[in-house]
């Protein structure tokens, strides 16, 4: 459980986004790239990355947020966010910039043990390797 000065919480959300046109363009160091502005954005948000796997075509993010924060703003923030940086930081340099599809996932975990969800991101990531 996680408390703010107003509520004691335990939220968590399952969301998975795409790259445009589903291309298989986030592998190496754009996978990488990818993932460190992920959690920057969690950081900057004040979110807790619970569990993250950057696949080729599709991106699983497992994120805990306070009460304040609409479930759709999380999405909205870190597909958003993490492509205007990309785009901004890397663009220039290697002439690829990342784009999202417009939808996305979003679950709770809140049938289902948080443990429960890490376990599938875990094995969906071997599954696809």
């Amino acid at each position: 459980m996680k408390t703010t000065r107003h509520a004691t919480y335990n939220l968590n959300y399952h969301i998975v986004w795409l790259p445009k046109y589903r291309n298989s363009v986030l592998v190496n160091e754009v996978a990488d790239r990818v993932r460190t502005i992920l959690h920057e954005i969690a950081d900057d948000k004040g979110l807790e990355i619970l569990d993250l796997t950057v696949q080729p075509d599709h991106v699983h993010l497992f994120a805990s947020s306070p009460p304040k924060h609409a479930p759709s703003l999380l999405p909205n923030w870190f597909k958003g966010i993490s492509s205007r940086k990309y785009n901004h930081r890397y663009a220039d340099h290697d002439g690829e910039k990342i784009g999202w599809e417009r939808g996305y996932y979003a679950g709770t975990a809140g049938h289902v043990s948080s443990e429960t969800v890490k376990s599938y991101i875990q094995r969906h990531e071997e599954d696809e390797s």
